[in-house]
């Protein structure tokens, strides 16, 4: 048993750090019951800094979490945000303050957290009756493509991996990759919607990206971490190509096949034959 797992001088049990990997703790797992969105914390020995926080309703037991961890709150360096989604940042201005430290996002990520905005977010869908608060948030912090994030002794490389939505990342941190919402263990990928800026040319680039990539464990924003496994991604590939060409995903497809064929034969004054049909 560590020093950090015992009593300490102000009299209650601190809990056990449960280490997912050396430096890095999934806060799901380390609470031993679902939160919500996957919350990475990354433990570079002198500071940490978290990527993604969740919804609001949970930021306070995540932080508290962190506390009883005997992690000091004080030398938090950063929350990144993977993306804009409301089930990743809707707490994040309130990790901010409890915390006292800085946010980090793409620069395509600024706009809807900073303005709350709730339609880009997810955090309203009129039709299936969801309606939550989305706090505005101020970003301190741009990370592009190429940049590296450092964390104590530790070193992040920044991934824009769009898609997903327009302002997606992603994190490399030696044999990991912190993947956010591109692919899971059971090849589903993230929400394609042109709401909050999906884009199925660039995921597949993002997911055939990663498919090259040289890292042994994937580290979703969603669900268990899973090695590296080509046929996962390749499924997903496959799949959203032929997305690319269905009607199903409306303005989030390139073009719709059959419709062209349609209005070919409409143009060049062909009626439907149903006999040929037949």
């Amino acid at each position: 048993m560590t020093w950090y797992q015992s009593f300490t001088t102000r009299g209650f049990m601190m809990l056990p750090r449960k280490y997912l990997f050396p430096n890095v703790i999934e806060m799901n797992y380390q609470a031993g019951r679902r939160l919500g969105v996957n919350i990475y914390l990354i433990d570079g020995g002198s500071e940490f800094l978290l990527i993604d926080v969740g919804y609001l309703d949970q930021v306070d037991e995540v932080v508290e979490l962190i506390r009883q961890m005997d992690f000091n709150l004080s030398t938090c360096k950063m929350i990144i945000a993977t993306h804009a989604d409301a089930d990743h940042v809707q707490g994040i201005a309130r990790a901010k303050e409890l915390l006292k430290t800085k946010v980090a996002a793409h620069p395509l990520t600024v706009e809807p957290l900073e303005t709350g905005d709730k339609i880009m977010t997810f955090a309203t869908i009129k039709a299936q009756h969801l309606d939550i608060p989305m706090p505005p948030c101020k970003i301190d912090i741009l990370l592009n493509e190429g940049d590296t994030v450092a964390v104590g002794n530790l070193k992040l490389k920044v991934w824009h991996t769009p898609g997903h939505t327009d302002g997606q990342l992603s994190f490399k941190m030696g044999n990991l990759l912190f993947s956010g919402d591109n692919i899971y263990r059971d090849s589903c990928v993230g929400v394609i919607d042109a709401h909050h800026g999906s884009n199925l040319e660039e995921f597949i680039a993002s997911l055939k990206r990663i498919s090259r990539d040289d890292a042994e464990f994937l580290l979703p924003s969603h669900g268990p971490v899973f090695r590296q496994d080509h046929k996962i991604l390749q499924k997903a590939i496959d799949r959203l190509t032929q997305y690319q060409y269905m009607a199903d995903f409306g303005t989030c497809a390139k073009e719709w096949p059959l419709l062209d064929e349609w209005e070919k034969d409409v143009c060049e004054g062909r009626m439907p034959d149903f006999e040929q049909e037949k």
